[in-house]
């Protein structure tokens, strides 16, 4: 059953109906990354916008860690923060009240990719258990798809990364790379077929008054309007949403009828990892060092002048 409180003002969201690479479900852990794997080449977009936004429409922080600099073949970690209140609990589609789940995107460079497990440290297999790294296609396997997850246990994430080596493949450089990372917590406010989830606020089909509120056995209800003209227009609202008008309230198109239950959100953020060259490295040590006898010598050389120096001035 709906209960009904005073309107408040409601935050307007951009509403874009496309696939949503983590649209999560209710109940059990359920996730939808295939769709947006079957609708996006690319996570991606050409603007820099990662997919997901498309239906987690609502702009929560995202933070990513990396090293400063890597060797070719090494194994780093990428750590992504999806932080959010665990205390709060999101509306399931069946209208209870449950946990959020989390996930993540890892666009990583060209070259380079998760690395298997047979690689892994003692260290990195503890804190990548019971994750499982997808890759977005069979032919990107830079682009890694992890999740949904339980968001209490998971709100940080490892990615385990093996560098390229360039003197191997041919393809990389030593270069400064990018990396992009998108992560959710919470269910959309889109279904892939771009209809609103009961995770997000419903609004007026028109201007007019309300003339009925007929309630349905799965906690939904069935809301009927009728227009200045005459006209009559209905629209059902999902369970989980609580109703903020009343039978003969009037109200204006596109006026919100519910409250908005969203506490999720999706963000996206970048950074950036040197890969770099190790004869470069050597080469600075080496450059270093010579520096440092250098320094030291013209200390010793300046102790012995003065030493003589004093001598002189004694005679």
């Amino acid at each position: 059953m709906f209960s009904r409180r005073k309107p408040a003002p409601q935050t307007s969201f951009f509403s874009s109906f496309f696939i949503s690479l983590f649209l999560i479900n209710s109940g059990p852990v359920n996730a939808y990354p295939i769709f947006a794997q079957q609708g996006y080449a690319n996570p991606r977009e050409a603007t820099g916008r990662i997919v997901c936004a498309n239906c987690h429409l609502a702009q929560k922080p995202v933070e990513i860690e990396v090293p400063q600099a890597v060797l070719p073949g090494n194994i780093f970690e990428a750590v992504v923060s999806i932080p959010y209140d665990v205390s709060v609990k999101q509306v399931l589609a069946n209208g209870k009240k449950g946990g959020l789940n989390v996930g993540s995107v890892l666009v990583l460079p060209e070259g380079f990719e998760i690395a298997p497990p047979e690689m892994l440290s003692e260290e990195l297999r503890q804190k990548t258990s019971g994750l499982a790294y997808t890759p977005y296609s069979d032919s990107i396997k830079n682009i890694v798809v992890v999740g949904p997850l339980p968001g209490k246990k998971y709100q940080e994430i490892t990615f385990p990364i093996v560098a390229p080596n360039p003197a191997v493949d041919k393809t990389t450089h030593y270069l400064t790379y990018p990396i992009y990372v998108g992560g959710n917590r919470g269910r959309g406010q889109v279904y892939p077929d771009g209809s609103k989830s009961n995770n997000t606020f419903y609004t007026s089909p028109v201007a007019g008054r309300v003339t009925t509120i007929v309630p349905d056995d799965k906690g939904g209800a069935k809301i009927d309007f009728t227009t200045e003209s005459g006209d009559a227009k209905s629209i059902v609202i999902p369970p989980g949403l609580e109703l903020l008008v009343s039978v003969g309230q009037v109200v204006k198109a596109d006026e919100p009828i519910t409250n908005n239950p969203n506490v999720g959100g999706f963000g996206q953020n970048e950074t950036e990892v040197v890969l770099q060259n190790p004869i470069r490295l050597q080469a600075l040590i080496l450059f270093i060092t010579f520096i440092l006898i250098a320094q030291i010598t013209l200390v010793l050389k300046k102790k012995q002048f003065e030493k003589v120096q004093l001598s002189e001035m004694n005679f």
